[in-house]
């Protein structure tokens, strides 16, 4: 009896994995659309800024948009490996956008773990255009930006992932 509780509960983990674990992206998109860049989220000064306004600051710049939250296990876990990555690419511009569900659990996170970067919260919370767009369904989630503001890696979701560092080398 006892094996057949573990056998089913082993089951029922295996099932909500696949049901409700991170999916990866059926497509791999290269460029933003217009309408997804006009989405706005709250700077550090709380002020509204659109992706689009970011995104052009940082025209020239290789740039890794990492999508995380205070409350992702994965994402706590991953901040050495993401610290490392950091270290190994020092001309490669951070940029973090959480999905916390508060302004003060997004800026208590980033003051404990010393995150080094800009730093932009989607207050309007997890769905919406830009997320949306890029099929955002699980964090922590990593897109790396060529100089022109392309996507040149579309999906990563570890930072030691070395086709990361590896699209990182080719920029």
């Amino acid at each position: 009896m006892n094996k057949l509780i573990s056998f089913y509960f082993f089951m029922l983990f295996i099932w909500s994995g696949i049901v409700f674990g991170q999916k990866i992206p059926q497509t791999d998109k290269k460029i933003f659309t217009e309408d997804v860049l006009h989405q706005t989220v709250k700077n550090r000064a709380l002020d509204d800024v659109s992706l689009q306004s970011i995104l052009q600051e940082q025209r020239g710049e290789v740039v890794v948009l990492y999508f995380w939250s205070s409350w992702c296990k994965d994402c706590l876990v991953g901040f050495p490996k993401l610290k490392t990555l950091q270290q190994k690419n020092p001309k490669v511009k951070f940029i973090f956008f959480s999905l916390d569900k508060t302004q003060k659990a997004w800026e208590k996170a980033i003051d404990k773990y010393a995150l080094q970067g800009d730093h932009y919260w989607f207050s309007s919370g997890w769905e919406n255009p830009f997320n949306n767009y890029i099929d955002l369904n699980w964090v922590p989630r990593y897109l790396l930006l060529n100089r022109e503001g392309n996507i040149a890696k579309y999906y990563t979701i570890q930072a030691d992932d070395q086709e990361l560092q590896q699209a990182m080398n080719q920029l």
